[in-house]
């Protein structure tokens, strides 16, 4: 008769191998490193050039941006929406903040319909505080 004991079927792994874990977390690190400035990066536009004053102190909360291509594609904010669309959350947006502001971005060498198109968006919305934004002076 064999005599083995039922304890060592019955042992339990008192460590725990953390090597798969910290792969894991450096490879989410990574990612996360990679694409984070893909996210905050707008559209590539190169703005009209302006010797103005300063901008006044403004909260950063009351400001939305629309961007314009040269090609006409229109972005609120970094995502990309159709003019009735921007229309209408800059709509939502003055309902919810009067004190919203708008800031205009074209391509110089865009169209000036796209650009015209937004500026009457807001002034049929009521929103009469935006601005058109130029690159800084160097």
């Amino acid at each position: 008769m064999r005599r083995f004991s039922q304890r060592s079927h019955l042992v339990t792994l008192s460590e725990i191998n953390i090597t798969p874990l910290l792969d894991l977390a450096f490879v989410l690190l990574i990612i996360f490193i990679i694409t984070t400035p893909l996210l905050e990066k707008g559209l590539e536009l190169k703005l009209p050039k302006a010797s103005a004053a300063a901008d006044q102190t403004v909260d950063k909360r009351d400001i939305r941006t629309v961007e314009v291509s040269p090609q006409g594609i229109y972005t609120l904010d970094k995502r990309r929406m159709t003019l009735p669309q921007i229309e209408y959350a800059l709509r939502q947006a003055f309902a919810a903040n009067p004190k919203t502001i708008v800031y205009i971005r074209a391509d110089e060498m865009g169209f000036n319909k796209d650009l015209y198109a937004v500026i009457d968006a807001c002034q049929r919305n009521g929103i009469t505080r935006f601005s058109l934004r130029t690159a800084p002076n160097k």
